[in-house]
């Protein structure tokens, strides 16, 4: 049987792995266990590691360079639960043609749902009128009255695994669905249920825009003062991607006219300054980065124990990683 480093620390066990995937990776391998608490430094990968022949990880351990290759002869997998592996990987683990796994798509699954709901209660205004509410007042307010969804075009800033999974739950519902993203073509975009648009017509159509691009040198601020002033009246701006996506500035600025509404589970930096108008302006919401899963991501688990045995069975992974794909995600 292989054997199969789990590095995450054991105060994640409960939060990341499920029954079924103890039970499926007890069926087919040897499990050792990084000891601490928390996630696996540089220096205890190195104790850990010489005996696996693969590794799961997760946000925060260290990164598989060369000295902990080294310390590693037998390693042949990694499976990595979280929505990047960029941090954690190294020029060393391709060159040892490590295969590489991600549990992203599982991740993606919860992000693309808590999206799907902030699109739903945005435009009821749901926090503006609750806040409005809780103050004495009813519905005479400037949030009235309160939309829905339907007969609304959607306008989704790229195709990635989030993107697609909510383009595939706005199925469900009568809109329009927009998407810009250079890397599909027309025809893709109609596959998966969309229109495919440059950014700028997105930005001047959409009732809602929501944001699912990866962070990239080319990506950083797509959003500036330019771009926004082109997003049309009482349109809802979601991003639950990276903050580095809009130009925060020139977010601020065109907030302060009161024209759109923005939810915001990531910003940059993050979190928010303390005197940074984002808490304060009325027309946004903050969150906390919560978009993907926080009390439970066993569905990660179970993606990264099956590829793992995919892997010792010779089959086809879900999800493989390449170096070149690095270009085009996060």
């Amino acid at each position: 049987m292989p054997t199969i480093a789990i590095t995450i620390g054991k105060s994640h066990y409960q939060r990341m792995f499920t029954q079924a995937a103890w039970e499926s990776l007890d069926a087919f391998a040897e499990v050792i266990h990084h000891p601490g608490l928390d996630p696996a430094t540089k220096t205890e990968l190195i104790t850990l590691l010489p005996p696996a022949d693969a590794i799961i990880t997760s946000w925060d351990v260290a990164q598989i360079d060369a000295d902990v290759l080294a310390a590693a002869p037998n390693l042949q997998a990694m499976a990595h639960m979280g929505s990047s592996v960029k941090r954690f990987v190294s020029e060393a683990l391709w060159a040892r043609d490590v295969q590489v796994t991600s549990a992203g798509l599982a991740l993606a699954v919860d992000v693309a749902e808590t999206t799907l709901g902030l699109m739903i209660v945005g435009m009821k205004q749901a926090w503006p009128l609750a806040q409005h509410v809780r103050e004495g007042g009813w519905r005479e307010s400037r949030w009235w009255p309160a939309r829905e969804l339907f007969g609304k075009e959607i306008g989704i800033i790229g195709a990635s695994n989030v993107g697609r999974h909510v383009i595939k739950l706005l199925q469900n519902f009568a809109v329009n669905v927009l998407v810009y993203d250079p890397f599909i073509s027309v025809e893709q975009a109609a596959d998966i249920g969309a229109e495919k648009v440059e950014l700028e017509a997105l930005l001047r159509r959409a009732d809602v825009v929501s944001l699912h691009a990866p962070a990239k040198p080319d990506t950083i601020k797509m959003l500036n003062q330019k771009r926004l002033a082109l997003m049309k009246d009482n349109a809802l701006l979601i991003n639950t991607a990276r903050g580095t996506l809009i130009d925060e500035p020139a977010l601020i600025d065109e907030l302060s006219k009161g024209r759109f509404y923005a939810i915001l589970d990531v910003t940059e930096p993050e979190p928010p300054a303390l005197d940074s108008p984002l808490r304060r302006l009325e027309n946004v919401v903050v969150m906390p980065h919560i978009a993907g899963c926080i009390e439970d991501c066993g569905r990660m688990g179970e993606l990264a124990v099956e590829e793992l045995r995919r892997y010792f069975a010779g089959e086809r992974p879900i999800y493989p990683i390449h170096d070149h794909m690095f270009s085009r995600i996060a």
